[in-house]
């Protein structure tokens, strides 16, 4: 081995493929394979998004329906029987609250947690969430725990 027999490994250098615009004894001069007027063979062009070439684009010819409500509050849902399976897997013992949910990784921090009926509750418990639905709210004070809103 010595420099005169020195290259790079294999398939670490790619050609650097036709060089336009370099005069007419190239092949490439002229047009630079740009072919002849219009928008793209001119410099600086560069086409809208969702741009389908003076057709009608999708996302105008699709109709719009319906309405979102800016002030629409989000809230991550967490089940009856989601606490209980926690219980039973003893990841908690006699309280719930919000931090401890995150840690569970049912909610993330910036979520609003509201506490759903879904199954029963066999366990005493004082879950601490955003909100309760009613069935949610008189299952786990059935169960002799509390349910404290944040």
């Amino acid at each position: 081995m010595d420099l005169s027999n020195l290259k790079p490994a294999e398939g670490s250098v790619k050609n650097q493929g036709k060089r336009v615009g370099r005069g007419q004894g190239s092949g490439k001069g002229g047009t630079a394979t740009r072919g002849h007027k219009g928008a793209k063979s001119r410099s600086g062009y560069s086409k809208k998004v969702g741009f389908e070439g003076g057709q009608m684009p999708l996302q105008r010819r699709v109709p719009k329906f319906g309405f979102k409500n800016i002030n629409r509050v989000e809230y991550q849902g967490v089940n009856l029987d989601t606490l209980q399976k926690l219980v039973d897997d003893k990841q908690i013992k006699d309280s719930v609250d919000f931090a401890t949910l995150v840690d569970l990784r049912l909610a993330t921090k910036n979520d609003l947690v509201k506490i759903l009926g879904r199954g029963e509750l066999k366990s005493k418990l004082k879950v601490t969430a955003h909100k309760f639905t009613a069935s949610a709210k008189a299952a786990i004070e059935a169960a002799g725990g509390e349910a404290v809103t944040l």
